[in-house]
C-alpha cells in the first residue's frame, strides 16, 4: 500500500491507504485508533481486499494526517466526504465504536454513501450522561495540552470506558500504552461526536443508505439496548448481533458480517 492524501475543506490533509479492487469501501476508527487498527483499518482492509477496494485512514490529529483547531464533529465529516471523492464520489463506509458515530453523521448530513455499516456506535441516550461528556471532552484537552497524557488515556479509561483501577493499571505495564499517550489529544474528538447524546435519534431518522447495525451478544446489556434502539432510529437500518463477539470484534467475524452485508 502506497500512502496518498486528500484535503479536506478546511485545509487539513488526511492521509489513506488503499488495496484490494472492487467497489470503494472507506474504514472509519473510534477512540484509541489510527489507519493501523485491528477494527478499522489496514488488518481489516486485508480480509475484505479480495471484493473491495479499502480505503484506511488516519483521522485528523492521527498518524501522518493533519490538524486544525479547533476541532468540531463537522469537519471529520467534511474529511469522510472528501475521501469518498477521492474514492470516486460515491463509497460504502463502515464505521467502528464512535467511527460508526461519525459516518452516521456525515450520512444524515447528505454525504454520498449508499450503504453503510456501524459496530457498537457508543450511542448515549442519557441527556445527563451527554452533556457530563461535554465537560470531561474540556479535561481530556487540559490534560493533553499540559503534557498530561497518561492522566486524559486514564480519565478516558475510567470515566467513559467504565474500567476498574485495576484494569487500568495493567494496561498502564501493556507495551501498547505508549501508542495510547500518543492518541491522547485525540480522545476529546471522540467524546464530542458521542456527547451529542438522545438528539442523535431524530438525526439518524434523516440518513438515507442502506445500513447495518451491529453488536456483539457478549457485550453488556445496556450497550446492545442503546443499538437495537438506534437501528430503530434509521429508517433503512437492519439490525445484526455477532455471536460471542465484545465490543473489542474480532476482525474475521467482522469481515464475515461486511462481505455478506455489502455483497447483497
Amino acid at each position: 500500500m502506497t500512502l496518498q492524501s486528500v484535503t479536506s475543506a478546511d485545509g487539513t490533509r488526511i492521509a489513506f491507504e488503499t488495496t484490494g479492487k472492487g467497489p470503494p469501501l472507506i474504514l472509519v476508527g473510534g477512540a484509541f485508533c489510527d489507519r493501523t487498527a485491528p477494527t478499522s483499518g489496514t488488518p481489516l482492509a486485508a480480509l475484505l481486499a479480495h471484493r473491495f477496494t479499502v480505503f484506511s485512514y488516519d483521522r485528523r490529529g492521527r498518524g501522518d494526517s493533519g490538524d486544525s483547531p479547533p476541532h468540531a464533529p463537522e469537519r471529520e465529516g467534511e474529511d469522510l466526504a472528501a475521501l469518498i471523492t477521492a474514492a470516486g464520489g460515491s463509497a460504502a463506509v463502515f464505521g467502528n465504536s464512535s467511527g460508526g458515530l461519525l459516518a452516521l453523521d456525515a450520512a444524515a448530513r447528505g454525504v454520498p454513501i449508499p450503504k453503510l455499516a456501524v459496530y457498537e456506535p457508543p450511542v448515549i441516550l442519557d441527556a445527563g450522561r451527554a452533556r457530563a461528556f461535554e465537560d470531561l471532552a474540556k479535561q481530556l484537552d487540559e490534560a493533553a495540552a499540559g503534557n498530561r497524557r497518561a492522566e486524559a488515556v486514564e480519565l478516558y479509561f475510567t470515566k467513559v470506558m467504565q474500567m476498574p483501577a485495576p484494569a487500568v493499571a495493567q494496561a498502564r505495564k501493556a507495551p501498547m500504552w505508549t501508542g495510547l499517550e500518543h492518541l491522547a489529544h485525540t480522545l476529546s474528538y471522540d467524546l464530542l461526536i458521542t456527547a451529542r447524546g438522545p438528539s442523535r435519534l431524530e438525526q439518524v431518522s434523516a440518513v438515507r443508505a442502506a445500513t447495518l447495525v451491529m453488536d456483539g451478544s457478549a457485550s453488556p446489556g445496556w450497550m446492545r439496548e442503546a443499538i437495537q434502539t438506534l437501528a430503530r432510529a434509521i429508517p433503512s437500518a437492519r439490525h445484526r448481533t455477532l455471536e460471542g463477539q465484545t465490543h473489542a470484534v474480532d476482525p474475521k467475524a467482522l469481515a464475515r458480517a461486511l462481505e455478506e452485508f455489502l455483497g447483497d
